[in-house]
């Protein structure tokens, strides 16, 4: 049974508006605050919890979220104090939207967005390893959603920067049965079982970073498939079955068709049951999904990691005050390298299934500008030509070179003569061979009749202000491509190339969005574009 709520405490500045939700040792609470005026989340130690260990992990997870909230996909945290009833209680960014959690139960995440989602939240969790912080409870639910639909990671609770006597947030216990006396033995885990690696079920857990890419590639693969990387559909799902199928390495296999083999693969080298066969870091995660971006004519989302040192809180040593911190050394992790190296790019593994169709050879952030793209051209002006100067009269000679030139010509005009008068006689000259067509915008493509219009798949969809629209080519040709633009926009806009058959339109704020979407083929285009239009 889900207990009772706690009663909001009065906070000075801020007004109650409504339970946002509750876990095992704290609620959270919407509250209105006053200056600077905004709504915000309040997260509420229990009275029944306040023992010296739950504070001193109270402390540690609002220092914790301090250092990293400058990040734009981790929750921010505005203050930290003890309330009138003597309740500790911090003040985080208010999320507005959904959890991935939620969102997954209800919708099914395209391909693109769940690319997107893996790499932002790959690069929130390198600032924490930078940091020197490992998260260990990554999951759905802890990835909330900002005004601005991007995901923001939450719940620090258990991170590896708490005291070991602290009180974990989520707390999973496990029943074995004993063999010998037929007795019951429990254990309790601060964890979240179906995307914990199984390290996390030996009798001295010792996680790494790549405990946390292993949660991360199961997140990534649970809002794709609709469940948990490792439950099976009518069978029993009880905690001991999965942990059972998580040592095993037994990932149930995706039912989608649309999502690539490439993605694929890079999500069961997350998931690896050995850790080192895992990414060595959430950065090689996040490089890797960029490459599924590019592999499928996507532009790949920026890895955001400071390239500068910050300062971690460790255990404090005997003696010292609980709330005094050290600073660890701290690697930098440099995302996207400033320019790309002059020498030969390193030997890497054929073998590997997450390197498909030469994507590490292509730049992660590529200059658009080196994209073919069609533009009006500007007429050159008229070359004047100089009227030929009139020769001197030369003295008229008559040669067998001459006399030969005039015979053939005569000859010539004869034959000519001859060829009209008989097309005359039998229903006069063939028609000249038909040009093609210029489109209503001289100078760009010409439009050919042989060239089919593309055909819509499915309807538009939009996710996070992207509006995709998928179409087919009903005849392909080797070197086809799509020609777009948008058509209820600027009328100066060029139209764009794509070599994919998702067209998306970024910035969608809700209006009405018309695109018009032509099939071009060997510098000619098909002579009625397709419209579609969304909402």
């Amino acid at each position: 049974m889900r207990r009772q709520s706690s009663v909001p405490p009065e906070l000075p500045g801020y007004t109650f508006v409504k339970l946002l939700g509750s876990g095992g040792f704290s609620d959270v609470f919407l509250y209105d605050q006053k200056l600077p005026r905004r709504r915000v989340a309040v997260k509420v130690l229990l009275t029944e919890d306040l023992t010296s260990a739950s504070r001193a992990a109270f402390v540690a997870e609002a220092n914790l979220m301090a250092q990293l909230s400058a990040h734009p996909y981790i929750v921010t945290i505005y203050q930290a104090d003890v309330a009138s009833d003597d309740r500790p209680y911090f003040v985080m960014e208010y999320c507005s939207g959904p959890s991935l959690a939620e969102r997954y139960k209800s919708e099914t995440f395209a391909v693109a967005d769940a690319l997107r989602t893996g790499v932002r939240l790959s690069s929130a969790v390198a600032t924490a390893h930078g940091a020197g912080i490992l998260h260990r409870d990554i999951k759905p639910a802890n990835v909330l959603s900002n005004d601005y639909g991007w995901p923001a990671l939450t719940d620090f609770g258990i991170s590896s920067a708490v005291d070991d006597d602290a009180l974990p947030v989520h707390t999973t216990t496990i029943t074995r049965g004993g063999e010998a006396t037929g007795g019951t033995e429990s254990q309790s885990i601060g964890m979240s079982v179906p995307w914990s690696p199984p390290e996390m079920f030996e009798d001295d857990p010792q996680p790494d970073v790549r405990s946390d890419v292993f949660s991360l590639a199961a997140t990534i693969y649970t809002i794709l498939a609709g469940q948990t990387p490792f439950e099976v559909r009518g069978r029993s799902n009880g905690t001991l079955d999965l942990i059972g199928r998580i040592e095993r390495g037994a990932i149930t296999p995706m039912t989608r068709d649309d999502i690539p083999r490439s993605l694929t693969a890079v999500l069961q080298k997350g998931m690896a049951s050995n850790r080192n066969d895992r990414f060595a870091t959430a950065t090689d995660f996040a490089r890797a999904l960029q490459r599924v971006e590019l592999e499928l004519g996507y532009s790949p989302t920026t890895i955001e990691v400071p390239n500068v040192g910050i300062e971690a809180p460790i255990r404090a040593a005997e003696g010292e005050d609980d709330d005094a911190t050290r600073a660890r050394s701290v690697a930098t992790i440099q995302a996207q390298p400033l320019s790309a190296p002059t020498a030969a790019a390193p030997a890497i593994d054929e073998a590997d299934p997450t390197l498909l169709r030469g994507a590490r050879n292509v730049v992660a952030q590529p200059d658009v500008q080196s994209e073919t793209i069609v533009r009006p051209r500007t007429p050159a002006p008229p070359t004047v030509v100089p009227p030929p100067e009139t020769p001197e009269p030369e003295p008229e000679r008559k040669s067998l070179v001459g006399r030969v030139i005039l015979w053939v010509s005569l000859g010539t005009a004869v034959l000519v003569a001859a060829a009209v008068a008989l097309a005359l006689a039998f229903g006069g000259l063939p028609s000249p061979v038909p040009t093609p067509q210029a489109t209503s915008n001289p100078g760009e493509v010409v439009v050919s009749d042989t060239i089919p219009t593309p055909e819509l798949v499915g309807t538009p969809t939009e996710a996070n202000g992207v509006v995709s629209v998928t179409v087919e080519n009903p005849a392909p040709e080797d070197g086809d491509a799509y020609l777009w633009r948008i058509s209820n926009g600027p009328a100066s806009e060029p139209p764009r190339r794509e070599n994919t058959n998702t067209i998306t339109v970024e910035g969608f704020t809700g209006e009405k969005v018309c695109i018009e979407i032509s099939i071009v083929r060997a510098g000619q285009t098909s002579p009625n574009p397709l419209e579609v239009c969304y909402p």
